[in-house]
Order: C-alpha cells, then sequence, then structure tokens
C-alpha cells in the first residue's frame, strides 16, 4: 500500500475517505498519543480528504494540528520542532490534480521507517482499531501561524540579504504560492509570481516542476525557481532561459561547500540516474559522490549512513540535512541564490563551472511479468560492449522498474545522436531478450 511516497491514486476511487479514514484510524492506533501534524497542497479533494483522515485519527483518540495548504518542507520542519508525535501530508506532489495522496512522517519530519509502514498496512488489512468514546475522542485544532513560522525559518537559512537579484516563480498553482512569494519578497529580492493562482484543479497544469519551459518563457532575464505541487522539488531557470535540473543545482551547491570547506565528509549523495557530468565534476575537486537507488527515501538514507549533509535527486529533490530531513525547494531556493549572491556571479557562469551536462536518452522497454531481467545474457553483453565502445565519455544504465513491467534503458554520450543510437541499441536486444513476444 505504502509505495516510497505513501499512498497515492486518484482520488474518490483509488484514495477515498473511507481509505482516508482507515488510514487515520490505523496510524492513530499505532501512536501512544498525539498530536499529529496535517497539511496539504491545493488540489480539490485535499479538504475532503484531509478531514477524513484526520477523523479517522480522532476516532481513536488522537489530536490533530490542521495546518491547512503548506508545502511539504514546511510540515516536515513544523514536526520536528513542535511536540507532533506524527504528521500527514495530503498530496500527490507533481502528479495531476485528480490524483491525491498520503504520507506519513516520524516525529523527526522524516518518511516513516519500513517496519513502521507495515506496521500500519497490517492495522489496516485488521481493521480492528478500538474507537474512543466520549472525552477520550481526538479533535481538531488549527495553526493559522505556521505559514509564517516556516518562513521565518526560510528566511533565517539566509546569509544575504537578496536585494539586487532578479528572480520569477512559478508555484505549479501547489503549496508554494503563498509562501514562495512571501518568502523571497522578504529577502527583497525583485520577484515576479507566476502559478499562483490555484483554484483546486490547475496544481501542475502545464506549470511548475515538470514544465519548467513554461517559466523559461516567462521569466525574461530573470532567475527562474520554478516548484512543484508540494513544493519538495526545485528546477531552475537561468539568465538566458536554459533549464537546470537537481544534478546542476547540486554541483553548483557542493562545488561552493567544497571551496569553503563546509561539505561534511567531503562528500555527495545522488542516484544511479544523476548526469554523468556530474561525477566528472565532482571527481575534479576531489568529493566523493555516493550513489543509490531512485528515490529521496533512499538518498536520506545514505546520508544518515555516511553522515553527510548534502544529497538528492535529478528531479529537483534536495535535501540538506542541517536545515531538514526531506526534500525543500523553497530551501533549495535559498541555498543556491545565497551562492549566486555570495559569489556575485550570475547563475549562468556557475552553472558553466559546475559541470557540463551529457546528453542523456532514456528509452523504457515493455517486457514480460516476472521476467529475470538479471538472467538476460545476451542484453548484459550488449550492454558491456557499449560500455566498452564509450569508454570515459558516456554512461549506461539498465534496471528493471520497480512498479511496471519495463526495463529502462539509459545512456549518455558526447552528444545525443550517440545516446540515442546506443539506447536503441540496446532497448532492441531487451525487446528480443524480454520483451512480450520473446
Amino acid at each position: 500500500m505504502f509505495g516510497t511516497d505513501g499512498v497515492r491514486g486518484e482520488a474518490g476511487s483509488e484514495l477515498t475517505v473511507g481509505l482516508a479514514l482507515a488510514i487515520g484510524q490505523a496510524a492513530g492506533s499505532y501512536l501512544r498519543g498525539g498530536p499529529v501534524l496535517v497539511g496539504r497542497d491545493t488540489r480539490r479533494s485535499g479538504p475532503m480528504l484531509s478531514l477524513a483522515l484526520q477523523a479517522g485519527f480522532h476516532s481513536v483518540g488522537i489530536d490533530t494540528i490542521d495546518v491547512g495548504v503548506l508545502p511539504s518542507g514546511g510540515i516536515s520542519h513544523l514536526t520536528s520542532t513542535s511536540a507532533a508525535t506524527m504528521a500527514a501530508i495530503v498530496s500527490a506532489s507533481h502528479n495531476p490534480a485528480a490524483d491525491n495522496g498520503i504520507k506519513l512522517l516520524s516525529s523527526k519530519g522524516s518518511k516513516l521507517a519500513d517496519d513502521v509502514e507495515r506496521d500500519i498496512e497490517r492495522r489496516i488489512r485488521d481493521a480492528g482499531s478500538t474507537s474512543s468514546i466520549g472525552h477520550s475522542i481526538g479533535t481538531r485544532f488549527e495553526d493559522s501561524d505556521a505559514l509564517y513560522r516556516y518562513i521565518d525559518h526560510l528566511a533565517a537559512a539566509s546569509r544575504y540579504n537578496l536585494s539586487g537579484l532578479r528572480i520569477a516563480l512559478d508555484c505549479a498553482n501547489g503549496a508554494a504560492f503563498k509562501a514562495a512569494p512571501e518568502l523571497f519578497n522578504r529577502l527583497k529580492a525583485d520577484v515576479v509570481t507566476f502559478g499562483d493562482a490555484p483554484d483546486g484543479t490547475n496544481i501542475n497544469l502545464d506549470c511548475g516542476a515538470t514544465h519548467p519551459e513554461a517559466l523559461a518563457r516567462l521569466a525574461r532575464g530573470r532567475i527562474g525557481l520554478s516548484f512543484d505541487g508540494d513544493a519538495d522539488r526545485l528546477i531552475v531557470v537561468d539568465e538566458e532561459g536554459k533549464v537546470a535540473n537537481g544534478d546542476v543545482v547540486m554541483a553548483i551547491i557542493a562545488r561552493h561547500l567544497k571551496a569553503s570547506d563546509t561539505l561534511k565528509n567531503n562528500l555527495l549523495v545522488a542516484t544511479v540516474m544523476s548526469n554523468l557530468g556530474l561525477h566528472k565534476s565532482m571527481k575534479e575537486i576531489g568529493v566523493e559522490l555516493v550513489t543509490t537507488k531512485v528515490g529521496d527515501r533512499y538518498v536520506a538514507e545514505a546520508l544518515e549512513e555516511r553522515k553527510g549533509t548534502l544529497g538528492g535527486e535529478q528531479s529537483g529533490h534536495i535535501i540538506f540535512t542541517e536545515s531538514g530531513s526531506t526534500g525543500d525547494g523553497l530551501m533549495t531556493a535559498v541555498r543556491l541564490l545565497n551562492v549566486v549572491a555570495g559569489t556575485g556571479k550570475e547563475l549562468r557562469e556557475l552553472r558553466a563551472e559546475a559541470m557540463t551536462e551529457y546528453p542523456q536518452v532514456l528509452v523504457n522497454v515493455p517486457i514480460r511479468r516476472g521476467v529475470d531481467v538479471d538472467s538476460a545474457r545476451d542484453l548484459w553483453e550488449e550492454v558491456k560492449e557499449v560500455e566498452e565502445e564509450l569508454g570515459d565519455d558516456g554512461r549506461v544504465l539498465v534496471r528493471p522498474s520497480g512498479t511496471e513491467p519495463l526495463v529502462r534503458v539509459m545512456v549518455e554520450a558526447l552528444t545525443a545522436e550517440q545516446a540515442s543510437d546506443y539506447a536503441d541499441r540496446l532497448a532492441a536486444v531487451a525487446a528480443d531478450s524480454l520483451g512480450k513476444g520473446a
């Protein structure tokens, strides 16, 4: 039930009021006490599911604190700095407006451990929670100051007044629509804002971090900061309108921290999907690049294990462990703009210095369900041959999807044409070896 980012599905059909209620009851019965902090994004189904979830907590004697619409990084931060015993985020992040999700966080503001999620899933299946009665029933409290305490936290992380920086925000008609302009106006930047008129149905619609080209057209020489629905991702646009993903942002920040001798344990954590250019950039400055499976959960685990301070994903989930335990797009934006302000360089100059991105081509190949990808000898022999041909000027990654009957073939090379040719070559072998007609 719980994937890497909680429970997700179409609101009303897959993620129902009944399921939200059951999750609240099960999670509440796991806890010894409350309160539970609950926040959401701007989807039309958000209030319905949030109140159902809270009713589930109340029915087993757990109070809830409703912070309303708030970026997920804010929900995480406020949980870790309060007496809350758990948090719940009602959001489907970058998914379309018709979807929604429920993600539970620990009292530290981090994702729940796998064994805790399994315990809650078991309780949902058993449906054996004992209802509270009378004065022991939980109740809901509203926290109208939550947004401003979160903005205080973000503003305090900035070493610089951002006066003189011209920025354009795309809030994806999502959870950042109030927080982002409030924050950067407080930091004295010159701000224009787009995607700040949510109507419940337009979250992520042709805007935000999944559509950075929209902000690239609108920014007009400003630094563009593009968030997704729950604002845990940041994708950036430089002054020339060129999009910079999470790899580029991490390279800029990591190199700045390295130069100031503040990159703890001299390491950066990224995933297997991170660009070869990031690998070469970190090698050039003597920083160890630790790679994990795709998913910010695995990045967070590696950061904790290796005691690092910076890690993230190409998609724009970036974690700064000294300020939080989950991805926070607004915090990432503050940290990036501090590099711009502190160095006096334009973002386009910093990105050119930080890394050279290799063209990356990804091909999804449908395969038979249950087939063993590791046993496809012809495919792995072809992978080895392509790797030898690419040498140090490219990279190959072949991995099965964790959610669909697909094998993902990713190739990076010096040119897009070369990457595409190699990816098609490997995809053809994968289809012959593993495909539905094989």
